[in-house]
């Protein structure tokens, strides 16, 4: 039963990530409907990141000893506000709902995360998150593409409305079903925040953050890469992109078990390495369409199955403090996202390319290598030394 309940928690996050990604597919037309610049309508996707990041560990923080039924509800109330918000035809409004929308998502993703650690049996906490993390990479998959098709059919607010009847009607369904989860363990705020002077979270967080970053490097930028130097037009991009979030899905789903049978440790390092070795070797085969291709695969491949792992290894080390930790890695993450977009720009901007934007992305990605091989391999030398 509770795998039902944790796969209910993932429609979930699949709405939410819905409402951040198809915003970039439909930028053009929210432009040209509201009047505005392109320029002015990315800070639509601005202010969402920011949001996310700044305002979800003070809501996670505050209602940390909640129990997790009413985080998840107030979370998909503010999310609802935020969609119902987008419909009005206009760009203040329209700015502001994306705040709500940033901090409802962020909250009910990493209250999502908690909660189906919380109903699984330690041994099984990995494929828990997998799955979690699955209701992300199916937003790429089918929320995005769905988006996008009614943009056309109807209009682009219809997405939003739609999205909001779905949001009370998945908040009514955890009202009736969710059993009761609790929060996190009784503690003072001072105690909560001590688990944030801990190396092995500081060093985590910094992983988390080059990870993401080295990711936005190149993804930001993914499609411009397959068009200027692979030279393939839209649909095959599409098509592509179609199978590369399936890769995605099921490099979650098997890294979310492989952290459970063999250590989220291994499966970091795993993926990372492989990571960084496609990332480097990316330039160098552009006259290579099938060598691109396969390299572009591992990258999704091992970046979605190093993200269930990681966050297990979060929830392993802070189990008291789990939601906490986890919307400072979520924070981290859209910080990063947001870095690496800036740095991959500037880089297209001094060399007039795209070409070398996988290098930088390899470079950066290897930084949060390195943290993860110190910070283990010095966890290790104090067991034995403990020992």
């Amino acid at each position: 039963m509770n795998r039902l309940f944790i796969y209910m928690l993932t429609l979930g996050v699949f709405l939410t990530a819905t409402s951040e990604l198809v915003v970039s597919g439909i930028l053009y037309v929210i432009a040209s409907d509201l009047r505005i610049s392109i320029a002015l309508a990315g800070q639509l996707v601005t202010a969402y990141s920011l949001a996310f990041a700044a305002l979800t560990p003070v809501i996670v923080f505050l209602t940390s000893r909640w129990e997790r039924k009413n985080v998840l509800l107030l979370s998909l109330a503010l999310f609802m506000l935020g969609s119902v918000a987008s419909i009005v035809p206009h760009f203040g409004v329209v700015l502001a709902s994306r705040v709500l929308l940033g901090i409802g998502s962020g909250v009910y993703l990493v209250t999502a995360f908690a909660a189906a650690a919380k109903l699984s049996p330690p041994d099984k906490v990995g494929a828990a998150i997998g799955t979690i993390v699955l209701g992300f990479s199916s937003a790429m998959i089918l929320g995005v593409p769905i988006g996008i098709a009614i943009t056309k059919w109807l209009n682009w607010q219809s997405i939003f409305a739609i999205l909001g009847i779905l949001s009370l009607v998945m908040g009514l369904i955890i009202l009736r079903f969710l059993p009761r989860i609790s929060g996190d363990e009784p503690a003072s705020f001072r105690q909560q925040f001590k688990v944030l002077g801990s190396g092995v979270i500081a060093s985590l967080l910094l992983l988390s953050f080059f990870r993401e970053s080295g990711n936005s490097v190149l993804l930001t930028y993914l499609t411009t890469f397959m068009n200027d130097l692979l030279y393939l037009n839209a649909s095959t991009i599409g098509l592509l992109m179609l199978g590369l979030g399936l890769v995605g899905a099921v490099a979650a789903r098997l890294g979310g078990s492989g952290a459970d049978r063999i250590g989220a440790k291994r499966i970091l390092i795993a993926t990372l390495t492989v990571h960084v070795a496609a990332l480097l070797l990316l330039p160098l085969f552009t006259g290579m369409l099938a060598v691109e291709i396969v390299l572009i695969g591992l990258i999704m491949f091992s970046m979605f199955m190093g993200g269930p792992a990681l966050q297990t290894h979060f929830i392993k080390q802070a189990p008291g403090s789990s939601s906490l930790v986890l919307s400072l890695n979520t924070s981290m993450i859209h910080l990063g996202l947001a870095a690496g977009a800036g740095s991959g720009g500037m880089l297209i901007e001094r060399t007039s390319t795209v070409l070398y934007n996988p290098w930088l992305a390899g470079i950066v990605v290897a930084l949060g290598l390195g943290t993860a091989v110190f910070r283990f391999a010095l966890g290790k030398r104090r067991a034995a030394q403990s020992a």
